[in-house]
């Protein structure tokens, strides 16, 4: 049989359809050849470093999944203590809510102690000053009352006399002006 080659260079027609069996058998050499050599030196580099990039990536989901957990673990627990601040924060605004309500009542009631106090003093030193007015009053009117009866009464008593039956006179008149 003629080689492919033989007949190109000859201006023949070539048949790639037809069996040639030298060509086969030193393509099938040439394949296991090729295939001994790839496995040997090119096939296992190739399968380690497929592998070794498999498992790459399932140890890159793995810590992918365990960080997805860890964050949503986080973020419960910052819902978790963000909800317990605010509990927080309610419970002390109410706590200064009723203790302002309570220093409020305090200062109302020290507030109406004090006025009560104001007016019981002014009540007594109103007490006070009117009856110091009445005794001044009741002198005045005793020494009128004794230089009116000086005039009157020849008989001449002493002012220390005078004064005493005045003032015994006075008090035995019911005082309707202190009364009042």
């Amino acid at each position: 049989m003629p080689s492919l080659a033989a007949a190109a260079e000859g201006g023949g027609k070539v048949d790639l359809l037809s069996p040639n069996g030298g060509v086969m058998f030193w393509t099938l050499l040439i394949f296991l050849l090729l295939l001994v050599v790839l496995s040997r030196y090119a096939f296992k580099p190739l399968i380690a470093a497929v592998e070794a990039r498999e498992y790459a990536l399932e140890a890159a989901l793995a810590s992918a999944k365990r960080d997805r957990e860890e964050a949503a673990k986080l973020l419960a627990e910052q819902q978790a203590n963000l909800e317990a601040s605010r509990t927080e924060a309610q419970r002390v605004i109410a706590e200064g809510r009723a203790t302002a309500e309570k220093i409020k009542v305090s200062m109302l009631e020290e507030t109406k102690a004090a006025q009560q106090e104001l007016l019981d003093r002014a009540r007594r030193d109103i007490d006070g000053e009117k009856a110091r007015a009445i005794a001044e009053l009741r002198r005045e009117a005793v020494d009128l009352a004794l230089a009116g009866a000086g005039k009157l009464i020849a008989k001449n008593l002493d002012d220390a006399g005078n004064r005493q039956l005045v003032e015994d006179f006075l008090a035995s008149i019911p005082a309707t002006g202190a009364k009042k």
